[in-house]
């Protein structure tokens, strides 16, 4: 299964192009942005499919130098669990 990158969200779509998993985010200024959801369909929970998301943005976020607020509470978890990302908190 392959991340796609929109504008505001990272997802995962099914053979049928129905967005099944999907990470979301807001610009709050230049320099951050806000996680604001993170939702993953019940057949593909389990597989780390959210943790893959939030890694995602983590790594575009890195390369734009922008730095995160994670909003939601599984992003948040992920941040607080992963010291890997400390550097990208806003």
């Amino acid at each position: 299964m392959n991340i796609e990158k929109a504008e505001k969200k990272h997802f995962i779509e099914n053979e049928e192009g129905k967005i099944v998993a999907e990470i979301t985010f807001v610009q709050a200024g230049a320099s951050k942005v806000i996680i604001d959801h993170t939702f993953v369909d019940e057949s593909l929970r389990g597989q780390n499919i959210a943790s893959k998301l939030v890694a995602s943005v983590v790594e575009e976020m890195r390369e734009q130098d922008k730095k995160i607020v994670p909003l939601c509470p599984f992003a948040k978890a992920e941040f607080e669990r992963k010291k890997e990302y400390q550097d990208m908190l806003a």
